[in-house]
């Protein structure tokens, strides 16, 4: 790899990189072992040269008129990502968001384990959800700390984020990836990337609405258009 890995990575390079080690892990399966930045362009609907110069970030070059080699690829964007190292997490929430989390079992193929989850129902703790132990919430900052966790997972309503947030960074955690709605105020030095559904949702909802009514313009004109004109 030919890429300085304390240079910071646009944005949406980063969230396509994950696109072309899941088709490749496809192509990988099927045994072909080459594959070209057409190819990866054409199955993911982008152009070639952004496909070439997100690779080129990464590291990967591939060769003239033989293109990339799958294996070699898999794994530069698995290093590159930081998949080769297993990153412990906690997760604090374990309500049906959290229960969902702690059952997705693929997130370890992409380097992270979520190793314990935290709640202060008292239904919930002291049980185990998908294998993994509900502790008590006051246990977490002390916990992360001895086990030298460096991510926290936040799936707790809005009105608590900031208060778990807090505590992470109490204990030491430095990266978090919250899913409440709501904008979390931290220390510069903690990685904070929000996953907001509700904006995920407004979006799909708005270009479902846009595309119900332009396709019922679509629909009027055509039906306009090959009307049968009334003779008088």
């Amino acid at each position: 790899m030919n890429t300085d890995p304390f240079k910071a990575v646009p944005e949406p390079t980063l969230k396509r990189l994950p696109l072309y080690h899941r088709f490749l892990k496809e192509v990988q399966g099927s045994g072909k072992e080459t594959v070209s930045c057409t190819d990866i362009g054409l199955e993911l609907n982008l152009d070639p040269t952004q496909v070439r110069k997100d690779l080129e970030t990464a590291g990967i070059n591939g060769r003239p008129r033989v293109g990339y080699l799958v294996g070699n690829v898999v794994e530069g964007l698995e290093e590159f990502l930081g998949w080769k190292k297993v990153n412990e997490a906690f997760l604090v929430g374990a309500g049906s968001m959290g229960a969902a989390l702690l059952g997705y079992h693929k997130f370890e193929e992409c380097g992270l384990k979520i190793v314990a989850a935290f709640d202060t129902d008292p239904a919930k703790i002291g049980k185990r959800i998908h294998g993994k132990h509900v502790l008590t919430l006051e246990k977490m900052p002390d916990l992360a700390d001895r086990m030298h966790i460096l991510i926290g997972i936040i799936t707790v309503p809005a009105s608590h984020a900031q208060e778990i947030a807090e505590l992470m960074v109490q204990g030491g955690i430095r990266a978090i990836w919250n899913f409440a709605p709501i904008r979390l105020r931290l220390p510069g030095h903690i990685i904070v990337h929000n996953e907001d559904l509700y904006c995920s949702l407004a979006s799909l909802s708005q270009k479902l609405a846009l595309e119900l009514r332009t396709g019922k313009a679509r629909a009027a004109s055509a039906a306009k258009r090959h009307a049968i004109p009334v003779l008088n």
